[in-house]
């Protein structure tokens, strides 16, 4: 059994029915990541568990039992007494447009891996034989926490661990991008496959295309960068080469709410069983297809594909 691990954030979310009412969900990144993963690789050996920090409040229960029932590992989930989960809002003007509203200051997750109940998951990273998290993660946790965060990751990935990581940079999460480069340039050293999205890496390190993205990873030791341009494909490196990977057949994106997140899950799910970083990455724009074709990050179940039609 492949053993994976998606260290991050994920947000109770409401959503505005109409003027007076709201509807209850859940977000975040890496969470949308380990749940596609969970489904896709279901049966070909790839167990996915979510590591964060919740409350111990019937919102936060609520939202760990969904992520169960998808299929998720929920034993790395420290519940701490007393907090909340972080909390977002949308609201949808009359043409169209979404805006986000946010409450995550005193969010449970921005304790991780500092109280007694969330200290135990450092160690625990050890056990998986891939991690997975972005720069969400890193942007939720205190300073100290993230140093012995990175440590963690340095030591799994001396022992042939694979570590993943998405910038996914949240302007509103960092004080600028010189605070999110400097964030990012320390962890570098420790990932071993960057799953970035080309406008994320413009907007941190001014990069002019995605090319440009691919070697800076490589010269800073990443040995595979997928780099992803939407509609226009990605980018590869790997073993010294650059490769074009188109998305082949188009679709009729109707919210591109989460596609990166579903690349990354494709992705990960191809290489993890095997597939080289081409078929991996042809996967992984499939998954994504699949995804933009119904409004919201999470699309219904039955129309997530099976790894097996991806690659």
């Amino acid at each position: 059994m492949i053993r994976v691990a998606a260290i991050g954030e994920c947000m109770l979310e409401l959503t505005h029915r109409d003027e007076q009412t709201l509807a209850l969900g859940y977000g975040g990144d890496t969470l949308n990541t380990a749940l596609y993963l969970a489904r896709t690789a279901a049966g070909n050996e790839i167990a996915v568990d979510y590591l964060t920090a919740v409350g111990d409040d019937p919102m936060s229960e609520t939202m760990v039992r969904a992520w169960q029932a998808e299929g998720i590992g929920i034993g790395r989930v420290a519940r701490l007494p007393g907090r909340l989960p972080g909390l977002y809002l949308i609201r949808t003007d009359t043409a169209g447009e979404r805006r986000f509203f946010y409450w995550r200051d005193q969010a449970a997750v921005r304790s991780l891996f500092q109280t007694r109940e969330s200290e135990p998951l450092l160690p625990a990273l050890a056990e998986y034989d891939a991690l997975y998290f972005s720069g969400v993660t890193l942007a939720v946790l205190a300073a100290e926490a993230r140093q012995r965060f990175r440590a963690a990751l340095a030591a799994a990935r001396s022992r042939g661990r694979l570590v993943a990581f998405d910038t996914n940079y949240r302007p509103a999460l960092w004080p600028d991008a010189v605070a999110a480069r400097t964030v990012f340039a320390e962890f570098l050293p420790v990932i071993s496959l960057a799953l970035p999205t080309f406008e994320d890496e413009q907007a941190v390190w001014g990069d002019g295309d995605p090319e440009t993205t691919a070697g800076r990873y490589a010269a800073a030791g990443v040995p595979e960068v997928a780099v992803k341009r939407g509609a226009r494909g990605c980018i590869l490196s790997f073993g010294g080469r650059l490769v074009d990977v188109p998305v082949g057949q188009s679709v009729n994106a109707v919210d591109t709410t989460a596609a990166g997140d579903g690349f990354n899950a494709g992705y990960l799910a191809a290489r993890l069983t095997g597939a080289s970083p081409e078929q991996a990455a042809r996967a992984g724009h499939r998954l994504a297809g699949a995804v933009v074709q119904y409004p919201g990050a999470i699309i219904p179940r039955a129309a997530t594909p099976h790894l097996e039609q991806l690659i």
